[in-house]
């Protein structure tokens, strides 16, 4: 049984997993979209599911409003002692931990500030004699320096820190703009794994000590060679049942995002060596197709479609500000409330926090939506979109006492330009996308596309999305329920 690589064809940037007696648990990055931090949970690392998020809102105000880029950069998951840790990074603020006893229940415990202040990303602990210490890497945008990693000391319930940070690795002369640093402890050596380079263009680097401190060797234990897979970056390496050793990392893929990538590892002369290698003095490089690491069958899946029958909203879903309650309601469909946010949102949705949007997972795809309009206010509207830098959306908004089917497009920082327009007399509609590789996607209702051709872009580190939105004027009471959203891989004629 081979699978192929990658493993999960959507935005899971910056994954880190580990191992708890037969099952592998996965966390990533979210950025400035919420519910934040997703955990993963598999049987074989092929196969996932999502069981849920590690926390509902950002605790920092400014989240209420858009922030693209910002948030919880790449965090790290450990288990310690009957507690599950993640040290989640924001790069303005600092670095701040959550635990729970029970991943699967998903009972995390409020976020608390373990190192306050700008510029520290990508943490990681270990836990060595009774004491705990945590690597990070820094942002240069906001500390001033790059391509150093630090290590402080924080007590071994991770609730306070005991010291400030200490360089202990320097790669500017041969490992630039090294991150993303993992602390893993194999025989008598103390291991970081790290990618360098760049995100598109870099490679992973192992280095090794047999002191916390340092000095470490290093190596190059993963690049690109001849495989055409660029920039194997960031992730996690994973100690199986059996002994042996996987890794799992992140490849940018563009518009579809920073998409998760397994591969085998083989230790040679101390060094974890990753991927296919063809001289074991060398790295190895990323694989395209494996046997399973992991013989386990396995039914799990991440969702993609919803028909909205349940009494809490699905997973895939996630808004790029922290959540209102009254921006919809479950009831017979998914309802959306006609929200006023500010004008800034108005005239440009992508800087609209109640936009209701799921993670690109094929290839080639198409989605429909079917809605029941309710919009009862000039500038009520609801439609259906794809976000990235530059974007577009199809939707109903009423002008003047009457409804139009309205195609705008949009990119950051600037205001929405309308590129169709005309009346629809109708209170049901069916919203239609579809996205044929590579990177050309068209928009469509009641079943039938425009001629309209959009370019597919990555959003702020992080893929494209899609999803379905309302919005409207100051004390709107007008809404629209959305009765499914179908996702299915490839495009067919409906």
């Amino acid at each position: 049984m081979n699978y192929t690589n990658p493993i999960i064809l959507s935005d899971y940037s910056d994954p880190d997993c580990i191992r708890v007696g037969d099952c592998y648990y996965m966390v990533a990055s979210s950025f400035n979209h919420l519910p934040g931090v997703p955990v993963l949970k598999s049987i074989n690392l092929v196969d996932w599911k999502i069981i849920g998020y590690v926390f509902d809102k950002l605790p920092f105000e400014r989240f209420n409003n858009v922030c693209h880029g910002y948030g919880a950069w790449a965090p790290s998951l450990r288990y310690h002692n009957g507690k599950f840790y993640v040290f989640i990074p924001f790069p303005d603020e600092g670095i701040y931990v959550s635990e729970c006893t029970d991943i699967e229940k998903g009972n995390w415990s409020e976020l608390w500030p373990i190192y306050e202040g700008a510029g520290y990303e990508d943490p990681c602990p270990i836990w060595l004699n009774d004491k705990c210490y945590v690597v990070m890497g820094f942002v240069k945008s906001r500390i001033g320096f790059n391509s150093v990693l630090g290590i402080f000391e924080i007590t071994p319930d991770c609730k306070k820190r005991l010291t400030d940070y200490k360089i202990i690795f320097d790669g500017h002369n041969t490992q630039p703009t090294i991150e993303g640093p993992k602390f893993y402890k194999h025989g008598d050596y103390i291991y970081i794994l790290a990618p360098a380079g760049s995100v598109k263009s870099g490679w992973q680097t192992a280095l090794r000590s047999k002191n916390i401190y340092g000095p470490y060797e290093e190596k190059i234990v993963m690049l690109t060679n001849d495989s055409k897979i660029n920039g194997p970056h960031q992730g996690a390496l994973i100690d199986l049942e059996d002994g042996s050793y996987a890794f799992i990392h992140f490849v940018d893929m563009y518009e579809y995002g920073r998409v998760v990538f397994l591969e085998p590892v083989k230790w040679i002369n101390d060094w974890p060596i990753i991927g296919d290698i063809k001289d074991e003095l060398l790295g190895g490089s990323p694989v395209k197709n494996h046997e399973y690491l992991i013989n386990k069958e396995s039914d799990y899946k991440i969702p993609v479609s919803d028909n909205f029958k349940s009494d809490s909203l699905s997973l895939m879903w996630q808004t790029p500000a922290n959540k209102v309650n009254n921006w919809y309601s479950l009831d017979n469909g998914l309802r959306l409330n006609c929200f006023y946010h500010d004008e800034i949102s108005n005239n440009s949705l992508n800087m609209c926090p109640n936009l209701f949007l799921t993670k690109i997972f094929y290839y080639s795809f198409s989605v429909n939506t079917k809605v029941e309009l309710s919009l009862n206010n000039d500038n009520d509207e609801a439609g259906l979109c794809y976000m990235g830098i530059e974007y577009s959306y199809i939707s109903v908004k009423r002008i003047n006492g009457i409804n139009h089917l309205i195609i705008s497009k949009g990119k950051f920082n600037e205001n929405d330009i309308v590129i169709y327009d005309s009346i629809y007399d109708n209170e049901n509609i069916i919203f239609n996308l579809k996205y044929i590789k590579p990177n050309k996607y068209y928009l469509g209702v009641n079943n039938k596309y425009f001629k309209y051709e959009f370019t597919a872009l990555a959003g702020r580190w992080i893929g494209g999305k899609y999803g379905i939105f309302a919005k409207g004027s100051k004390n709107s009471d007008g809404y629209a329920t959305f009765k499914y959203f179908k996702v299915r891989e490839k495009y067919e004629k409906q």
